[in-house]
């Protein structure tokens, strides 16, 4: 491992991603999002993803000169096209519209068409937290899950994400995939070799399997049995049909080098608690609440880990595996000292 300080890693990240195709805007915002999600402890979804995003660029699955624009307006509603570009610029204008909507009607959401893949979902709401409005992001993603009772890959792992600002506390988060566990981890078992539980997936024929290689022809198990199916199908319904966007089976594989531009779909939802009860309220409601939770031993508040991480990160950098840093360094141009 080779410890590298944030800015000198998204400047990297940035530079490899520029180098394959994406303007100073996309290069940028996609690169101080994955910096944040390494930041954060989420290392599946930080510079990991930089050679295959760079992959994506050269082979036309994302147009690197996008530039997302809003695309239509109510007074609380919006959609932002994302114009095939990276998720991360279009996301960052869906949020702040979506802000600007909440402090002027109490309530914003904006939707998101024509997008990529969004990373760590609670990430895009930092400032929604910091503006002392709660939010909430939801993101649709390609088929991995059946409908419940079938064994088509028919969802995405469509994660859910919400933040709920504290006064004088970092920000509860939480954040969630809809498969009982993430992907990358069945990806790990079978470079390992090694079996998988009985209840992460099915194989192609639609039965449950121990053998990763199978799982990963075959499709993901929702968290939750059929309620999670619910909750994917939900989130399927609510992202693609209001965003105008692909349903997960219509979107090709993140994983996957070749295929076309996944034009899938995002959702903000932004809340002012000021214009309903007023922000003391709903202050002295989170925090009776968390303090229950807190006198019960053992509990742990979510997002508390990811923050504890992001203290660490910023004062001493972050960790980046050897061959995956040399990867990027070659990809921007970088001679890999010895």
């Amino acid at each position: 491992m080779t410890m590298l300080d944030m800015q000198a890693l998204t400047a990297l990240a940035a530079e490899a991603l520029r180098r394959a195709g994406a303007s100073d805007l996309q290069a940028e915002a996609t690169a101080r999002a994955l910096v944040k999600a390494d930041a954060a402890g989420l290392a599946s979804h930080g510079v990991s993803r930089v050679p295959m995003y760079a992959s994506h660029l050269r082979r036309d699955r994302v147009d690197g000169r996008a530039v997302p624009r809003l695309l239509s307006a109510r007074a609380a509603a919006g959609v932002v096209d994302a114009g095939c570009g990276f998720a991360f610029p279009a996301c960052g204008l869906a949020v702040q519209e979506a802000m600007v909507r909440a402090r002027e009607t109490g309530i914003g959401a904006v939707a998101v068409c024509n997008s990529h893949h969004f990373g760590a979902a609670a990430l895009h709401l930092d400032p929604v937290a910091q503006a002392d409005m709660v939010g909430i992001a939801l993101g649709n993603s390609p088929a991995a899950m059946p409908a419940w009772g079938g064994r088509r890959p028919l969802f995405g792992t469509n994660p859910i994400a919400a933040v709920f600002p504290r006064r004088s506390a970092p920000p509860v988060q939480i954040d969630l995939s809809l498969s009982e566990v993430a992907r990358g981890k069945i990806m790990v078992a079978a470079r390992q070799g090694k079996a998988i539980p009985l209840g992460w997936a099915l194989d192609e024929a639609g039965q449950p399997t121990t053998d990763p290689a199978a799982a990963l022809r075959g499709s993901m198990l929702p968290a939750g049995g059929v309620k999670g199916a619910m909750l994917a199908l939900m989130v399927e319904l609510l992202v693609a049909s209001i965003a105008g966007a692909s349903f997960g089976a219509e979107a090709d594989s993140f994983f996957e080098e070749e295929g076309g531009r996944p034009r899938i779909g995002q959702l903000f939802l932004v809340l002012d608690p000021a214009a309903f009860r007023g922000g003391e309220v709903y202050h002295q409601r989170v925090e009776a609440l968390l303090a229950a939770m807190l006198a019960d031993e053992g509990t742990r508040l979510p997002g508390a880990r990811r923050e504890a991480s992001k203290t660490q990160a910023s004062a001493q950098g972050i960790d980046v595996p050897h061959a995956l840093l040399a990867e990027i360094r070659a990809l921007a141009g970088e001679a890999n000292p010895a």
